[in-house]
């Protein structure tokens, strides 16, 4: 399938990994990534508390980019983005003459944004379009005895009317499901559906770490290997200020934080140097050990 693929610019600055494990793992899962390349960022929700236009117009006119590719729909990789771009969908859908409004704005680069652009997260994607039964038969190394902990962050989940998540649609279980079609163990801990606190780190540095490191610390005592997020603003706070987050708690974490895409190419095949693992900066040594301990065991067959 082809997708109008918006990676959002956390993917593309802080998290590399995240986007080069995408381009990566796309081909396995027969999806065409067609990038949005000249789409500007989603607002995050803090242009929208300044600037509620102005946020509309900017997703508007990545929704109107995406409008003019043959994809079968808009596909991205950050939760956050997902969140933002919903909020600002749902305002433009509702009234014709704030889109018209809008459109006016896009018109000069010759951009029109016509309501009703499905827009979907990765993790939705992977269940509803290309199916857990699919999912599985693409499996090539079963996470098997592999111990994660789902980490879904604020902006997938809440609010539930927005984004979509009903009984038709469980949207709020879907990493668990995922987890299991390749083959892995689901770990149940506390801080699974709940903020990171990435959004009130420049304000409250010492509240945002400590929520971050509770998470983490729920998942160590759950025994999970890893944390897999789809969201890279989650993964900066649980994983680049990890090592500050246990200063903050007063304990040693020392957990993993795994992309979306990464768990998946794993699952798929892929081996953790071309999905990126070295530029964590808590080292994925569990999961390189258990990666290290299936090729063996292989091996030795």
């Amino acid at each position: 399938m082809k997708v109008a693929y918006w990676p959002g610019c956390v993917s593309r600055g802080f998290t590399p990994e995240l986007h080069g494990s995408m381009a990566l793992l796309a081909p396995l899962l027969d999806i065409e990534l067609i990038e949005l390349d000249r789409a500007s960022c989603c607002g995050a929700g803090v242009i929208s508390e300044h600037n509620q236009e102005l946020a509309d117009t900017l997703n508007a006119r990545t929704f109107a980019l995406a409008q003019q590719t043959d994809g079968e729909l808009m596909m991205n990789i950050c939760s956050t983005c997902q969140g933002a771009q919903t909020e600002c969908q749902e305002r433009l859908d509702a009234s014709g003459v704030y889109r018209a409004h809008v459109n006016d704005t896009l018109s000069a680069e010759g951009l029109r944004y016509e309501r009703g652009i499905t827009n979907k997260n990765f993790l939705w994607l992977l269940v509803e379009d290309i199916g857990l039964d699919t999912l599985r038969r693409k499996v090539r190394r079963p996470l098997t005895n592999l111990r994660v902990g789902p980490f879904y962050g604020c902006y997938i989940v809440r609010p539930a009317n927005r984004l979509g998540i009903d009984h038709d649609h469980p949207r709020e279980s879907y990493l668990e499901q995922v987890i299991d079609a390749l083959g892995g163990t689901v770990i149940d801990y506390a801080g699974s559906h709940k903020c990171c606190g990435f959004p009130i780190i420049t304000m409250n540095k010492t509240a945002s770490l400590k929520q971050a490191g509770r998470h983490l610390g729920d998942a160590v005592d759950a025994e999970a290997d890893c944390v897999v997020t789809p969201c890279p603003l989650c993964h900066l706070n649980l994983d680049l200020q990890q090592p500050i987050a246990e200063a903050v708690v007063g304990r040693e974490l020392n957990m993993p934080v795994l992309h979306l895409p990464q768990l998946v190419g794993l699952a798929l095949g892929l081996e953790p140097k071309q999905l990126g693992f070295g530029h964590h900066i808590v080292k994925p040594t569990t999961v390189i050990d258990w990666t290290e301990s299936v090729v063996g065991a292989v091996a030795a067959a």
